[in-house]
């Protein structure tokens, strides 16, 4: 038994056409075509599919069947992603990238963060995006791999040779402990180095044997920003934060903001980074951009 043959596109359109507007001579306005040629590419599709599309009660309001309507579904679908390819493949011709690797670092704020993303989606629907977040050293070590085409993350204490950088904002660290740290007991006396400090680790040999805001004789070194979140707020240790990844936690009490042995808050400054040998395209040189914008809208 033969099986179902193969629609065309112009079948696909010309069904699409006949559903969307509830009829043949509508569709066939639509088409700028005769009735009689729409009404002949129906006949062929239900044809070549042995299937029966629409009831045709009256000759001018044909109704879907329900084998009618699941492949009117699938042929819109189909048509979506035609377009989706021909919209690629033009991009791609016109020197746009296929995709655009982005490392980020864990202390940029989430709000600038999904800003950009939304925007380069809205920009750049036909490029796809890969996304990392590293902490200190991991964004750079992914651009000089290779592995990233851009980068958002901290260079004060990181080799920057060979990358260009653009000023992309920057986040305010707060030191904190819970209510009943003693550290953060009214009028307490006690020395911040004598107490456990939580501190985000570089995973990479980028700083090897360098440390950033270590104060304390005994130190637990973490790999990611929630893992410290959640030791903070169950009173194992003090640290430095982003203010506003804690916000809500010094408004409800959960952390309190350090102010004993002359600790204080500190600028994290951010540089949108690229690689001089291997520079972002239009895609990439957009987000550069938004970035950048960014930090001209912080002040």
């Amino acid at each position: 038994m033969r099986g179902p043959g193969t629609p065309t596109i112009d079948q696909m359109q010309v069904l699409i056409a006949v559903a969307d507007e509830g009829g043949l001579a509508a569709a066939a306005r639509r088409l700028r075509r005769a009735t009689s040629a729409v009404s002949y590419a129906i006949d062929n599709l239900e044809a070549q599919l042995g299937l029966k599309l629409f009831e045709r009660v009256t000759t001018r309001r044909p109704r879907l069947t329900r084998g009618g309507q699941a492949v009117l579904a699938d042929a819109r679908a189909v048509l979506e992603q035609l377009d989706g390819l021909k919209a690629r493949v033009r991009g791609l011709s016109e020197g746009l990238e296929a995709e655009v690797a982005l490392a980020v670092d864990v202390m940029l704020p989430h709000d600038r963060l999904v800003d950009a993303l939304a925007g380069f989606r809205a920009a750049f629907p036909t490029v796809a995006l890969r996304l990392h977040a590293e902490a200190l050293g991991g964004v750079t070590q992914l651009l000089r791999s290779g592995e990233a085409v851009l980068g958002v993350t901290h260079t004060e204490n990181i080799d920057a040779t060979g990358l260009e950088q653009a000023p992309a904002g920057v986040v305010r660290l707060i030191p904190v402990a819970a209510p009943g740290h003693p550290l953060a007991r009214r009028n307490s006396r006690e020395r911040p180095q004598d107490h456990i400090q939580l501190v985000l680790s570089d995973r990479t040999p980028l700083t090897a044997g360098r440390d950033f805001g270590v104060l304390a004789a005994h130190s637990w070194r973490l790999a990611d920003l929630s893992t410290k979140h959640a030791l903070l707020l169950a009173g194992l240790g003090w640290g430095n934060m982003p203010e506003f990844l804690v916000r809500d936690d010094l408004k409800a009490r959960r952390l309190v903001l350090l102010k004993t042995g002359g600790l204080a808050g500190a600028d994290y400054r951010f540089q949108a980074v690229w690689r001089r040998d291997t520079p972002p395209g239009t895609a990439g040189r957009w987000l550069v951009q938004r970035f950048t914008a960014q930090n001209r809208a912080q002040g």
